[in-house]
């Protein structure tokens, strides 16, 4: 790993509690553009003090960490990935904490580079529904420093059998919380992020139960000049990838957009995003919701017990996510308007006949079943989850 003990990183590293309101620019075209939008959304967006918060950070010395996790013990795993392993720790004051620790088996420079893009990205995050980045070590090894999820993530929440099933407020709670991280992410953040690895397993849940984005690891900045990303090599996960990602290596907010679609859609039905047969959960939903027939995906577990204005409004939104072309996609501020209003005039969303047609040519089925010829790979990476408490 010698391309990270370089000088300049352990200066960005400082021993002592470091802020980033140096590093961060005094405006961006964002932050601006949101104080000259105003619109319903404010109301689902967190209290402006929330967002003038600078993130800040600790170099913990690998002393602390060992010590916090006893030594790595196999019985603080909660969680292993590709080329990472999380374990439960508890500092000297008594905070919870998870340490992402890259695995000495990881020799990949690529892998070491996604890393390091986690702690440049998380270093200029700060908002209530996205993981908190406690700080970091570079000593023995790489680790991040998380607080502690004890509820561990959407995906191990929902798909557990044996625990309860999720009850609607929580899902709809959690459907809010996410939307506004990903809208802080794309316009309220001093950098434009795409997080582009969007899915249950990646949304972790405090006691409270509100979701927290987590796992940058494929997370891309996007300078406010610039209109899109082009990528080569498509990663992320299977029946999540926007058409025009998985075919062109396009990224932008719409990207995530269409993740968070087929997020909502997992959240509605408590289906996973592929079934045993290799079907998507969105070519299996968009029929049903093209036919207006909402409550058929609705998690039979939650018998009758929804909201049914809540319901429809999520539902639209989830049909406006997948949708096939990125350019008849909403942006997260629309999305929580739709998810918001009280009203909802649908007719501002219809697309042109002609772009209806064109959907429907739109084989996501045959695209995902040809992933393994081609140069798509799942994420390298599992989420910090943290397990159930």
């Amino acid at each position: 790993m010698k391309f990270i003990r370089t000088a300049s990183l352990k200066r960005l590293f400082s021993p002592k509690r470091h802020s980033l309101e140096d590093e961060l620019p005094k405006h961006s075209d964002s932050t601006q553009e949101e104080g000259n939008n105003k619109s319903k959304t404010d109301s689902a967006s967190p209290p402006p003090a929330e967002l003038l918060k600078r993130p800040s950070w600790k170099c913990f010395s690998y002393a602390e960490i060992f010590a916090a996790t006893n030594g790595f013990s196999p019985e603080n795993m909660v969680g292993k990935g590709g080329y990472a392993e999380v374990y439960r720790g508890e500092l000297q004051g008594g905070e919870a904490i998870a340490v992402k620790m890259l695995t000495k088996a990881s020799d990949d420079e690529r892998k070491e580079k996604e890393f390091l893009t986690e702690i440049g990205t998380l270093g200029h995050v700060c908002h209530p529904n996205v993981t908190a980045l406690l700080g970091c070590c570079i000593d023995n090894g790489l680790y991040l420093i998380f607080q502690f999820s004890s509820k561990g993530s959407v995906a191990s929440v929902l798909h557990d059998e044996n625990l309860p099933a999720m009850d609607w407020k929580t899902r709809h709670q959690i459907a809010v919380g996410t939307a506004r991280g990903l809208h802080y992410l794309h316009k309220s953040c001093p950098r434009r992020i795409i997080h582009r690895d969007i899915k249950a397993s990646n949304i972790l849940l405090t006691t409270d139960f509100e979701p927290q984005i987590s796992d940058f690891g494929l997370a891309k900045w996007l300078p406010s000049q610039w209109t899109h990303h082009s990528i080569v090599p498509i990663e992320g996960t299977f029946g999540h990838l926007a058409p025009e990602y998985f075919m062109h290596g396009v990224v932008d907010e719409k990207t995530d957009v269409f993740a968070f679609g087929v997020f909502l859609l997992e959240l509605l039905s408590g289906k996973k995003p592929v079934d045993g047969s290799h079907q998507s959960l969105h070519s299996w939903a968009k029929p049903i919701l093209s036919r207006g027939e909402i409550e058929k995906v609705v998690d039979p577990r939650v018998g009758g017990f929804y909201d049914v204005k809540q319901l429809d409004r999520l539902a639209l939104a989830a049909s406006l996510c997948i949708r096939g072309s990125s350019i008849w996609r909403p942006t997260m501020s629309e999305i929580l308007e739709v998810m918001l209003e009280e009203e909802i005039n649908e007719e501002n969303w219809k697309m042109p006949e002609e772009e209806e047609e064109q959907e429907e040519f739109w084989g996501f089925e045959d695209l995902e079943c040809e992933s393994d010829h081609s140069s798509f790979s799942t994420s390298p990476h599992d989420s910090i989850s943290t397990g159930s408490s």
